[in-house]
């Protein structure tokens, strides 16, 4: 006497979002790279081992970059809103060369290659880089909404 509790396929509700933090995982590491290998103050794996390490080791930047980026970035530009607004949204570029530097501290703790060299150039000319990118993967990729 076998009896089956559930049936039809599984629900897909987890699936979904863990699909679209793979997605946005990606995204942000494949953002963070071009921006490494366009801004010659940014540094990400310079001298891997083995391209195992220097793809795990952008992922795991792009790991931090994201949580810092859901957790960290909406109070900081809650706190900078007035600036925001002053400056017709430039200061966005500010907030997001932090998170890029935030990101280089937190990296730094958990010993990852990941290093940013000056905030002003380098990290805000990096997070432009990074937002154009990202723009465009998401665009293009799905988001599984």
């Amino acid at each position: 006497m076998n009896q089956r509790l559930v049936h039809g396929p599984a629900p897909t509700c987890h699936d979904e979002s863990m699909k679209s933090f793979v997605i946005r995982v990606l995204v942000n590491g494949v953002a963070l790279w071009v921006a490494a290998s366009l801004v010659k103050g940014i540094h990400l794996a310079d001298n891997p081992a083995s391209t195992s390490n220097h793809l795990v080791t952008i992922l795991w930047v792009a790991v931090i970059f994201g949580l810092l980026n859901a957790l960290i970035k909406p109070i900081l530009t809650i706190f900078s809103l007035p600036f925001i607004i002053l400056t017709l949204g430039l200061f966005t570029l500010i907030v997001n060369a932090a998170m890029l530097e935030l990101t280089s501290w937190f990296a730094r703790q958990f010993n990852l290659a990941f290093h940013v060299d000056q905030f002003f150039w380098d990290a805000v000319l990096g997070s432009i880089i990074i937002s154009i990118v990202s723009m465009i993967l998401n665009a293009v990729l799905p988001d599984g909404d």
